[in-house]
């Protein structure tokens, strides 16, 4: 017998071996049956007609919350399911906070673990890899954040939480990957101009915001990038590092008093200095179509306009309204009518993107040329009239149950779980958020959906950008049961 033949064989006898020790488990484990169920919750899966009008059961969350001394606001919920624990910080320290460097707080989120003292990038991406842990991290319009997941016993905790806290507290932003990241940065808008979507939604941004911090994409530019000095990183991670300017979310398999000691010790570990203030409202900007010429098949539509920020309180009405319009995928009013019927897309989507300052509400899709500017004109057409008129009551009550039927998802898991944490510690939400959110959104009516919708939306201010060739137009097609057969993946431009 060859060595190989032989190592096969002894592998597939260690694997029977396994199964038998496996088999024999089940076989002799107690019934479980016999031990009762906790009364606030069921392992069955609900059925949403048996449901009626109430929603499925959930994860009941416990939310505790305090502040650490250097004045970093924790938000932590014990979850003694599994073995492990996640904990995100969340920093008001997303490109809003660039001031005139775009690309600036991208940079430093990027190269927070590429280097601390006596560690470079493959020795801290080892360090936490042997301890079975995972960073992560990322920036944003807003915000920036950095993760961590790991295993809950001391063993593995403690010394993933001290890596963890190097990273955080003391960067060093080595200018060999400052240079590589910058050239991946370039590399990508490089990229982009081949990009006609892309180009639109810079475009778009740019028409929505003008002067405002929103305006220039969060990963810079091609102008902006290269300029970037390490000292630039350091003064901007001192400035908006700092535990006044975080947001500490805690959810695993810890105690209270575990989850005192890391939230202390994440926050000495940070820079020490006051919270970043907060970002200002946009001036409404002024409407109207941009076109960018481009050489494909496919224009790009891009229909905006500013929305509101994430503290409004319409924000239930709007979310449940979007849903119905074109938020919530098939069965929307923009699929059914612009793709289903007609044809004319693979997919054409809308949202409220509420964040610190009003953020924007889009629709997005793309066509083919030769029909855009009938396109534009439906879409445009079918926001009018359900701003006018707004959803029926089918469609609310449909809505509302897919949304009690989904809501469960957003507590599924650990994860899960710590984003939420971070979003209301952010944004300066209540602790009863997400029950008071389904509850808000279970009691709307037709009328106040659409009201709010009319307050916050009006066809006359939509700021408009397509991408895409000039080319003469075309009648649509009228809208049919059997509509052209549509592509199977997202075509390509």
């Amino acid at each position: 017998m060859s060595e190989r033949n032989g190592l096969r064989y002894g592998l597939l006898g260690l694997a029977l071996l396994i199964l038998l020790a496996l088999l024999a488990l089940i076989i002799n484990r107690p019934d479980s049956s016999q031990a009762p169920a906790p009364a606030a919750e069921s392992n069955s899966i609900e059925s949403l007609d048996a449901l009626g009008d109430q929603a499925p059961s959930r994860r009941d969350l416990n939310i505790q919350t305090w502040q650490t001394a250097e004045g970093a606001k924790v938000l932590f919920v014990e979850a003694r399911e599994l073995p492990m624990f996640d904990l995100q910080l969340t920093f008001a320290a997303g490109s809003s906070h660039d001031e005139g460097v775009a690309g600036l707080a991208m940079l430093t989120n990027a190269m927070l673990n590429e280097g601390v003292p006596g560690k470079d990038v493959g020795a801290i991406a080892a360090g936490f890899e042997n301890l079975g842990a995972n960073f992560g991290n990322g920036a944003f319009r807003d915000m920036a954040i950095a993760s961590l997941r790991s295993l809950s016993a001391a063993e593995q905790r403690e010394p993933a939480m001290q890596l963890f806290n190097q990273v955080i507290g003391q960067p060093t932003f080595p200018e060999d990957s400052l240079a590589r990241i910058k050239n991946q940065l370039l590399a990508g808008f490089e990229y982009q101009k081949q990009n006609p979507g892309k180009l639109a939604s810079l475009a778009l941004f740019e028409r929505l915001y003008g002067s405002h911090p929103y305006a220039h994409p969060s990963d810079g530019n091609a102008e902006s990038i290269p300029a970037i000095s390490r000292e630039q990183l350091q003064a901007f991670h001192t400035k908006a590092y700092t535990a006044n300017n975080a947001i500490i979310a805690l959810v695993g398999d810890l105690s209270r008093s575990d989850a005192e000691a890391m939230a202390n010790a994440v926050s000495a570990a940070l820079p020490k200095g006051p919270a970043l203030p907060r970002i200002a409202q946009p001036e409404t900007p002024q409407a109207g179509l941009q076109h960018i010429e481009f050489p494909s098949n496919q224009t790009h539509l891009m229909i905006a306009q500013l929305g509101i920020d994430r503290r409004d309180s319409d924000y239930a009405a709007l979310y449940l309204g979007n849903q119905i319009f074109g938020g919530g995928g098939f069965g929307t009013r923009l699929m059914t009518e612009v793709r289903e019927k007609r044809g004319l897309t693979y997919g054409v989507y809308s949202g409220f993107s509420a964040m610190q300052a009003r953020g924007p509400f889009m629709i997005n899709l793309q066509t083919r040329a030769e029909l855009s500017d009938g396109t534009l004109l439906l879409v445009k057409s079918m926001l009018s009239d359900f701003i006018a008129n707004g959803p029926t009551a089918d469609e609310l009550n449909n809505a509302k149950r897919e949304l009690a039927g989904s809501f469960p998802l957003s507590t599924a898991s650990n994860a899960a779980i710590v984003g939420q944490l971070g979003s209301m510690g952010f944004y300066d939400l209540p602790l009863n958020y997400l029950e008071d959110f389904m509850r808000d959104v279970q009691a709307l009516s037709v009328e106040q959906v659409k009201a709010a919708m009319a307050k916050h939306l009006d066809t006359d201010a939509l700021v408009i950008v397509t991408a895409g060739p000039t080319v003469a137009q075309k009648d649509l097609p009228p809208p049919t049961d059997t509509p052209a057969e549509q592509p199977s993946a997202i075509p390509e431009h």
